[in-house]
């Protein structure tokens, strides 16, 4: 609360002081978001500066800057005061597995040297190298392994900030440099995706990254097109109750934009949240109840059946989807969608088309199989 004060302050003060701003401060600024090279994401910029890169991370209560030099570059004197981050990078503790898996994609996965609640992973290396004792677990987001971070002395920590969690900490007792890595608050799916340029400047693959990215938004923006002059929309709704609470996405989240580029209509896409809304069940059906589709998670070891569905709620045979066997289910234990799918939105993209409009997948999208959700058969 104290922290949350003090920034109130803080911008109160910034915006009355916004008068005595000189012409050329706002010019400079100006210019420096023209050099900024992120296109979609909201909460970092990247400026190309000489012999290196700004980097401007914003998350839920701070705006952090950083800047990145190649090990072999000298450091110019008029930044020795701020934060330096030498890359490549030696060392990094990962809080998230959409950090790890960049790192993974990159073939750096060596600099990843401890990670958060690797039980959760199906990810048979990290896996492996956990077991082996080459990555380190260093607990829960919410109950981390101090000690053990600590203990791994790691050049950087790529840190998943919550609001009701303090990692300050951690920089004290390490050394280490803490990095926000807000990518969830990303609403727009080229968004998360750009989060990988981050990833790409520690690791000093920033030319490989930008390369990976723009075929990403090649491929998602083609499909976007094809979709565009759809007229007849399926409508969709998306997820299961929990306590007889629906956490049904807002019209602007994340996966409400995949909907709707993807040629869907979805139920609530007049909602302005971003977030999650917490709806009644009884509810969910009054307007969801003649939805054609039904986009489910699925994260439990027992098979997933509509028997099994029909067994857990009495409400769930109600629903045209359900009825229609329209359910588009994603076992992530099998897919790996909470690690890969941020990096391949027009892959996941492609799955949703698949099932709205399949004969728009064409070209290089011929004969094109569900890499993450599939359409629930028994």
């Amino acid at each position: 609360m104290k922290k949350l004060i003090v920034v109130l302050f803080s911008i109160i003060y910034i915006m009355s002081s916004c008068d005595t701003v000189s012409k050329e401060t706002k010019l400079d600024e100006k210019m420096n978001d023209t050099l900024n090279i992120v296109s979609y994401a909201e909460n970092f910029k990247i400026y190309p500066i000489e012999s290196g890169y700004k980097l401007v991370i914003k998350d839920l209560s701070s705006e952090n800057e950083f800047y990145l030099f190649n090990d072999t570059v000298s450091i110019p004197n008029d930044l020795t005061d701020k934060t330096i981050i030498r890359t490549p990078v030696n060392s990094v503790v990962a809080f998230s597995s959409t950090q790890w898996s960049v790192f993974q994609k990159l073939d750096e996965i060596d600099k990843v040297k401890g990670v958060l609640e690797s039980n959760y992973t199906t990810n048979n290396e990290i896996l492996r190298l956990v077991a082996e004792g080459k990555i380190i677990d260093a607990g829960m987001s919410t109950n981390v392994n101090t000690e053990k971070i600590i203990h791994l002395q790691p050049d950087v920590i790529l840190v998943t900030p919550y609001p009701t969690v303090d990692y300050s900490h951690l920089k004290e007792l390490s050394g280490a440099t803490m990095v926000s890595f807000p990518d969830y608050l990303e609403s727009h799916p080229l968004g998360r995706a750009e989060w990988m340029k981050v990833v790409g400047l520690l690791c000093g693959k920033e030319d490989v990254t930008n390369q990976w990215f723009n075929d990403v938004v090649r491929r998602y923006e083609s499909l976007c097109y094809k979709c565009s002059v759809i007229e007849a929309k399926p409508t969709v709704f998306s997820d299961l109750p929990f306590e007889n609470q629906w956490y049904v996405p807002g019209g602007n989240s994340y996966i409400a934009k995949i909907f709707s580029d993807a040629g869907g209509d979805y139920i609530w896409k007049d909602n302005e949240s971003t977030g999650s809304l917490h709806i009644d069940a009884e509810s969910v059906l009054l307007k969801a109840q003649n939805a054609d589709f039904w986009r489910v998670i699925n994260s439990s070891d027992v098979p997933f059946t509509y028997e099994r569905l029909k067994n857990e709620n009495e409400l769930y045979p109600l629903f045209k989807a359900f009825k229609e066997k329209q359910l588009l289910v994603c076992n992530v234990r099998e897919s790996g969608y909470f690690e890969k799918s941020q990096y391949e939105p027009d892959v996941l993209l492609a799955d949703f088309i698949y099932h709205f409009h399949p004969e728009l997948l064409t070209e290089e999208w011929e004969n094109y199989v569900p890499t993450y959700f599939k359409r629930l058969i028994k």
